[in-house]
């Protein structure tokens, strides 16, 4: 099992060294907010690609670094999304006195929203992961599976949720703010777990489950916990989603969802945050290039453009048939950017010579 290397902050306090990327982090997301204030299409696509890596990211700690088979990622998505956009439909009128502004104390219940969301998707994720995670590999798969699809069909079939219609008008208060601190906030966490005693547990597990329980380690108990984490992250996700929209439906969360993002963990290597990362980055942005590309080759006619959704899973899959042929660990394998970079460097500085 290969040791989790992590940046650390030499020469700063310790009672500093937990928020200060945190910290470090509102500047920068204040400037986002800033230059893209005038650029709606340019929000709405960043916003796409940060629920992704959300997704992407949180998933990747119960399949890559637990060693798990989850594929009903989008049914926690789901619970997140329909959560947090129903509360924020019954407050929407709500103004906090204590709050300074209006625009303020919205966003303030939009944050209650979220983590209202995240929680009650941390919930589902306990209630499943505690039988089901004593299976493993196709089993849990399956489960996981069944569990995304009744999540499906129970919105799809409660009044309270908007039926088949799903729930309209949710007010629009995400930002590029809001949706990269998210972002930053799950890549946190999970370079965190990894490098901390809990993540070399489930690391233990990924590579030999018999070994790690031999050793003494709680299996069902670290998969749980790896579960309800991803969960959690998967129904902010949600959350986010539902209020850059504005309308959701149930089939926002199909079976197709939950592949999508097993797709980017598998192409990003399992294992590899940033691998996610990149994954997600660039499956997101893939269709709306090949859109781009299609109109330019119909000269202008959208046609052929509107036809990107039809052909987009086919791409994924030729995609990820050519990347396990040629690369079967994924772009990074278990490894992250700053393990791949100094060797890479090395070799270029070699050739140089």
């Amino acid at each position: 099992m290969e040791s989790v290397a992590a940046p650390r902050f030499s020469g700063v306090p310790g009672w500093l060294r937990g928020p200060l990327p945190i910290l470090l982090s509102l500047p920068i997301l204040a400037l986002a907010q800033w230059a893209t204030a005038q650029a709606p299409f340019l929000v709405y696509i960043a916003s796409i690609v940060g629920v992704n890596v959300i997704l992407a990211v949180s998933l990747n700690i119960v399949n890559g670094m637990t060693g798990q088979f989850s594929i009903g990622h989008a049914g926690f998505m789901a619970v997140g999304a329909y959560i947090a956009g129903k509360f924020s439909l019954e407050t929407k009128d709500v103004y906090l006195p204590f709050m300074q502004s209006v625009a303020a104390s919205d966003q303030l219940m939009f944050v209650f929203a979220l983590l209202l969301g995240g929680a009650v998707a941390a919930v589902f994720g306990f209630l499943v992961g505690l039988p089901s995670l004593r299976l493993k590999g196709d089993y849990l798969a399956i489960v996981t599976l069944g569990f995304g699809e009744i999540i499906r069909v129970i919105v799809q079939n409660t009044e309270m949720f908007g039926r088949a219609l799903g729930l309209s008008g949710i007010p629009q208060r995400s930002s590029i703010f809001m949706v990269m601190f998210w972002v930053f906030l799950t890549i946190l966490a999970a370079r965190r777990i990894a490098s901390s005693a809990h993540g070399r547990s489930l690391l233990a597990i990924r590579e030999d489950e018999i070994a790690a329980e031999a050793m003494g380690v709680n299996t069902t108990a670290y998969k749980v916990r790896a579960f309800v984490i991803s969960a959690f992250f998967a129904g902010v996700a949600g959350g986010l989603f539902a209020h850059f929209v504005g309308i959701i439906n149930p089939g926002s969360f199909t079976f197709v969802k939950s592949m999508e993002i097993v797709v980017m963990i598998v192409a990003g290597g399992l294992g590899s945050t940033t691998g996610s990362i990149v994954a997600a980055v660039f499956l997101t942005l893939l269709p709306e290039a090949l859109r781009s590309i299609f109109t330019q080759l119909g000269g202008g006619d959208q046609t052929l453009a509107q036809r990107v959704d039809q052909i987009r899973m086919p791409i994924y899959g030729m995609l990820l048939v050519a990347l396990m042929l040629l690369r079967p660990q994924g772009l990074f394998g278990t490894k992250e950017i700053w393990d791949v970079a100094p060797k890479w460097l090395s070799r270029r500085r070699k050739g140089m010579r």
